[in-house]
């Protein structure tokens, strides 16, 4: 298998940096933070998701676009944002009972 390319590389950077617990990246933070065109992140990005390095967690409405975006995480991340994310609703769920 051939090695990661400089523009992958960049973004997956960018999206291990950009990325909180109860927030991610889209394409165009995602591009902008690694320095690349947004035409060379949306075929990587695209190409990422397929070859599963990174994933959608959730999508977001945003003023430069009528539909809600995506917003990406590294892989080896999600499952930390998930863990956060189930830890809230058991939080909600005890402080119910």
């Amino acid at each position: 298998m051939r090695p990661a390319g400089e523009i992958r590389q960049a973004l997956l950077d960018a999206a291990r940096t950009l990325v909180t617990a109860d927030w991610a990246p889209t394409q165009r933070e995602l591009a902008e933070h690694a320095g690349v065109s947004y035409d060379a992140a949306r075929g990587t990005v695209r190409d990422m998701v397929r070859a599963k390095a990174l994933r959608v967690v959730r999508t977001r409405r945003v003023a430069y676009r009528n539909k809600p975006v995506a917003e990406y995480v590294p892989v080896d991340k999600g499952a930390a944002i998930e863990r956060v994310e189930l830890d809230s609703v058991m939080q909600s769920w005890a402080a119910l009972a």
